[in-house]
């Protein structure tokens, strides 16, 4: 039930087949223990639902919350603003394997105190998220099992929902600084808009947020390192910056 097995798949023909970076690791776990995150995630998903504890700008894996309405969404921002006179600047933050970066502790207590769960649900999780191993399976031989500490299964039902759960903080976070989030899975745009004269203003605005989403990853023991662009002094997240203004194509 806690087991997974790991099947290489190599990504294109002509790379290295000597070399581990030239596969994709697909997980593979038990029909059994799917079925069963399945009823667990119904549960959770109308618990959370009826009780209104989703963000409200993160799309992805729920329904009605699809990319077309993460990109409505955005597109609204920007030519809102454009049509008021004023400029727009739409950051991008992605990143590197989000969901295998997930710690089980913090997770566990974002669990208790900010969605409420407690008692026999809490220790379910609990004994979801421990204990767990993999190994690597191929046609002749196995490798030995390794223990699986940080991250959400990979091919599990629980392990998007979880995610989300985990990073909803980072929304609130980026909304302190007066800025629109627009979360999609791992994907997070954020914009702004302000005056023409208060361009300044407003870099120095979003420098500041970006800087405390980098601190907030970095305790919350995220990878944040794609994208080429401005990299910021001291962290490892980078972002790109779009400035919009009146007459330009999207």
């Amino acid at each position: 039930m806690k087991s997974a097995y790991i099947t290489p798949i190599f990504k294109k023909a002509d790379l290295d087949s000597s070399d581990a970076k030239s596969y994709w690791p697909i997980s593979n776990l038990s029909v059994l223990s799917k079925s069963l995150e399945r009823l667990v995630s119904q549960q959770l998903m109308a618990y959370l639902g009826e009780n209104d504890l989703l963000p409200d700008r993160q799309s992805a894996y729920r329904a009605h919350h699809s990319t077309e309405t993460a990109v409505l969404r955005v597109l609204s921002d920007i030519l809102l603003a454009l049509d008021s006179g004023d400029i727009a600047v739409l950051t991008l933050l992605d990143l590197s394997a989000a969901f295998d970066s997930v710690d089980h502790s913090t997770l566990l207590q974002r669990l208790q105190t900010s969605y409420g769960l407690g008692g026999p649900v809490l220790a379910w999780f609990t004994s979801y998220l421990s204990n767990r191993t993999q190994y690597v399976r191929l046609p002749t031989t196995r490798s030995a099992e390794s223990a699986v500490s940080y991250g959400i299964p990979q091919g599990s039902v629980l392990r998007p929902i979880l995610f989300l759960l985990y990073t909803a903080d980072l929304l609130q976070l980026i909304r302190r600084h007066h800025l629109h989030p627009h979360a999609y899975a791992d994907d997070t745009p954020i914009c702004g808009s302000c005056h023409p004269l208060e361009a300044g203003m407003l870099q120095q605005q979003l420098s500041t947020c970006v800087d405390e989403v980098a601190h907030w990853m970095i305790s919350n023991q995220l990878n944040h390192s794609k994208y080429s662009g401005v990299r910021l002094p001291g962290a490892s997240i980078n972002f790109r910056l779009v400035r919009c203004e009146s007459g330009t194509h999207l």
